[in-house]
Formats: C-alpha cells, structure tokens, sequence
C-alpha cells in the first residue's frame, strides 16, 4: 500500500485487536487512538482501540470499506477508506505494522494482532487522543443491503441448479449442491448490488457438473428470482454472530428463512431484515472460455429509485 507499510512501532503499540462495532450496527463510535502512520500521496493511517468502520477483508476484499470522517479536538479529517493492518509479535518483522494489500497473513492467523487502519486526508489526530469515528450512514446501508441480497442470490442460484449435478458434492446450508463455494472465483458487493463471476471448468466437471445446464442462463435467472421474490415477500430476520468483539473473531451472516435458520461464515455488514430489501433480481450471462465456462450473476436490490 505504502512504503511505510511494516513501520516499526513505537511505545503505542497496537496490543490488542481492534474491537469493532460495526457487526452490530453502528456506524459511529469513540475509540483512542493506538498508533498513526504516514502513508503515500500525504495520506495517513490511524489505529484505534475501537471502531465502528469496516474496512476492506485483504483476503477476500468483497465489500469496500466505510468511508467518512474522524473527529478530533474541534478538527476533523476525512476517512477515505478502511484497510486491515497486522502486527506479528515474533520473527524478522515483530513489532512491525503491515497496512492493507502488504499484510502477509490472513485475519486471524495466529501470533498476529490485527487492527483496523482508517486512512485519512490531511494532518492526524496524536497518539492518545480520543477520537470520533463516523461513517456515512447511506453508503454503509447501500452496501449492506448488496451484501445480503448476494447471499440471497446465491442461495437461490444454487437452488436453480441443483438439477445440473450428477454426483453428490457439498451442500449449501439450505441442503442444495453448493455451485456458489465450489465455483466463485470472485465477487464484488456494490451498493444495492453485487457481480459475482463463477468459473466452470474440468474440475467441476468431474465433480459431476453439466455445463449444459448454463445453456439457458435466463432461465436459470427466472428460477431463481422466483425463489428469491419468496423470501423477499416472506421477510425474515439478519444478524450477524461473532465469537468475540475484536476483527480478527470468526463472524457468521445469520438469515431466517422460510426453509430454515442459514449461517454463512462473512465479515461483511447486513440489513437486519430481508424485508428491508425492495425486490432482488438476479442477470446470469454465460461467456464460453480458455478451458471451459464462465458465468457472471449480477444482483441488484434496494429502495425503488436505485433500479
């Protein structure tokens, strides 16, 4: 991210992993800050004990951060965005803080403590001061809602699918074969929406998969749109779960639907109820390539002026 990524830290050490507010909700809180480090273009990063900002996951960066503003002492500072930082506390690099894209490591893995970096414009609070973190309410609530229709979609996409299967593999949580885990390649939440791209190739093949099943892709759509009109009429509750309040705990999306309680393993941020959401559709577009298929779904949800 910057060449003062892996900065030695000082006698502010960053100690614990940020505690974090945001599973529950909230989109502003008070915390002190632990640690600031300058970043490149002028930018600076600022850790603090606790924070109601998510930030961007480094392995699997989904969903953008929040974004919004950190007040301190009558000034203020724009947050442009939330990134991951770690700090290892034995080898070569102990004491030292990564930021962003040069974290070597996974969120969680052992012997490192990790902690939310807010990145903002102009000149930082100091070590020590307490400060306000406010995140923007409407962009939080856009990708809220994106993200949870994407796990919606791609319940229902395995739902649709689940005819294309000639041998047993993995189910999804609603006992569906789960095309969604077994071929992601990547997804993008965006606000009141996700992109969403899955690579069939001779693995799944083997695995028992028709790529002739994707010859229809509009039908396939309308088969899941219809299950996901169901559950859109039928609301149900969202929630997030979590082992404990720091970044680095193992955090579950939780939605009641009308087949049964789901859990997914996600550190994104929801809606509370499906009922929230304005409708969710789904576009399937299939692309033939090097080696085999391609398949993007599209997603989109929100209030009725967004569609």
């Amino acid at each position: 991210m910057s060449p003062q990524s892996g900065t030695e830290l000082g006698s502010a050490a960053v100690r614990a992993d940020t505690e974090v507010l945001y599973p529950d909700g909230a989109t502003s809180s008070t915390g002190v800050v632990t640690h600031v480090v300058p970043l490149a273009d002028g930018e600076f990063g600022v850790v603090l004990d606790r924070t109601a900002f998510h930030p961007v996951d480094t392995a699997w960066p989904d969903q953008p951060s929040d974004a919004g503003v950190l007040r301190f002492g009558g000034e203020s500072a724009e947050i442009r965005r939330a990134v991951m930082g770690a700090v290892p506390a034995d080898g070569e690099s102990a004491g030292r803080l990564f930021v962003g894209e040069d974290v070597p490591v996974r969120t969680g893995t052992e012997g490192w403590t990790f902690c939310v970096v807010h990145v903002v414009d102009g000149p930082p609070p100091a070590v020590g001061d307490t400060v306000e973190a406010w995140a923007d309410p409407s962009l939080r609530a856009a990708l809220s809602a994106g993200h949870t229709a994407c796990h919606l979609a791609a319940l229902a996409l395995d739902a649709a699918l689940a005819g294309a299967w000639s041998k047993p593999v993995s189910e999804d949580p609603l006992g569906s074969p789960a095309f969604d885990a077994l071929a992601i390649q990547s997804s993008r939440i965006e606000p009141f929406g996700s992109v969403d791209v899955y690579r069939i190739g001779k693995s799944l093949r083997r695995k028992g998969f028709s790529v002739d099943a994707l010859d229809d892709p509009s039908g396939v759509a309308a088969r899941a749109n219809a299950r996901l009109a169901e559950w859109v009429a039928a609301g149900g509750a969202v929630r997030i779960e979590r082992e404990a309040s720091g970044i680095s705990a193992r955090r579950s999306w939780v939605c009641e639907l009308p087949e049964g309680r789901v859990e997914i393993p996600c550190g994104g941020t929801h809606v509370s109820d499906i009922a929230e959401l304005v409708g969710i559709e789904v576009t399937l577009e299939r692309t033939d390539v090097t080696g085999g298929v391609e398949l993007t779904m599209r997603t989109s949800t929100g209030p009725a002026s967004t569609r």
